[in-house]
């Protein structure tokens, strides 16, 4: 089925006709341009750790899909080592659970888990407050935004919620061929079926995720003994499952895994063929052994590689916000 038009989900806002409706209620957190751009510096600002060195664009580089690619796992304050590796960020509304284990269940609260946390920013959201107001260049964003020049930290959190808000990844390959504009080659094609024949279960079109939480058959970690989701829960059955991550832009988004564990996209496909460890909380649809040979591997990366995005990676919209820098003159805050 083609996909021709598009749809608008908000009025700055508008994706391919056949994806769903956002999980995000935006008539509470209306979209506008300034207060895009208040969260957009916010998220490129190290303001928000303690030290003033750690921004959200440390762990979330647009260049590689608002994640990290030299390190597995996520480095904050005082070069201190975190627990997992960062999560790609894009098409976030359609999301209602964040984190790798769901620990927040709204976009507006999302930004205080790394605020608070000792390993990443080791902040608060009111000292974050409290820098904010003493900034000439933030008085002047928040006034634009808001018609006043006062910060709080719901408006801060709602500002970074709609810079994130905007972070929609729609213009790859694939979705050049579902809106009829191109075609696959005959390998893609081929990748495309191992794909909705092996994948599609939890990586679901056209989101390429269905956001759930599952066991993948990763064997434990000993060195951090993550159980994922059961550290939220404390439910046996949610024991070593983590979060669904989308495929789109996955050219880009290595290392895989919660940890980090896996550099190439071969290793993630020859752990799923050969490498599943199998206990109580394996989800369901690898249950039964994936069987792919050397060549369908092939096929399904070629396949894989019709989702990365340049558009979005290189969206001067989502970039660090020099100009703003260049308005007020200087770099001070």
């Amino acid at each position: 089925m083609l996909v021709c038009s598009f749809k608008c989900i908000d009025e700055l806002i508008l994706v391919p006709d056949n994806w769903p409706n956002p999980k995000y209620n935006f008539e509470n957190n209306r979209l506008t341009e300034p207060k895009i751009l208040l969260g957009r510096v916010l998220f490129y600002d190290p303001i928000l750790s303690a030290n003033n060195t750690i921004s959200c664009a440390s762990c979330h580089s647009p260049f590689s899909a608002f994640t990290h690619i030299d390190h597995s796992l996520s480095h904050g304050i005082f070069d201190s080592i975190g627990n997992r590796n960062s999560i790609a960020l894009m098409n976030l509304a359609w999301q209602n659970t964040f984190m790798w284990d769901g620990s927040i269940n709204h976009l507006d609260m999302q930004a205080l888990a790394p605020l608070s946390h000792p390993k990443e920013m080791a902040s608060s959201i009111d000292s974050l407050v409290q820098k904010v107001n003493k900034s000439t260049l933030y008085k002047n964003l928040l006034y634009k935004a808001y018609g006043d020049s006062l910060a709080s930290g719901e408006k801060l959190l709602k500002s970074m919620s709609q810079f994130m808000l905007t972070l929609i990844s729609s213009n790859s390959k694939y979705d050049k061929v579902k809106a009829g504009k191109e075609i696959f080659t005959s390998q893609e094609q081929i990748g495309y079926y191992l794909y909705k024949k092996n994948c599609f279960a939890c990586h679901t079109e056209p989101l390429f995720s269905n956001y759930e939480f599952a066991n993948n058959g990763l064997k434990l970690d000993t060195s951090l003994n993550d159980l994922g989701r059961f550290s939220i829960t404390k439910n046996p059955s949610d024991s070593l499952t983590f979060k669904i991550p989308t495929l789109r832009n996955i050219e880009y988004t290595y290392p895989y895994m919660h940890d980090g564990r896996f550099t190439k996209l071969m290793q993630v496909i020859n752990h799923y063929t050969t490498g599943i460890e199998r206990n109580k909380t394996l989800h369901n649809k690898l249950q039964m052994p994936i069987i792919l040979t050397e060549k369908e591997k092939v096929d399904l990366i070629s396949f894989l590689l019709t989702l990365s995005d340049r558009e979005f990676l290189f969206n001067k919209k989502f970039a660090f916000p020099k100009e703003v820098y260049s308005e007020s003159g200087n770099n001070s805050k």
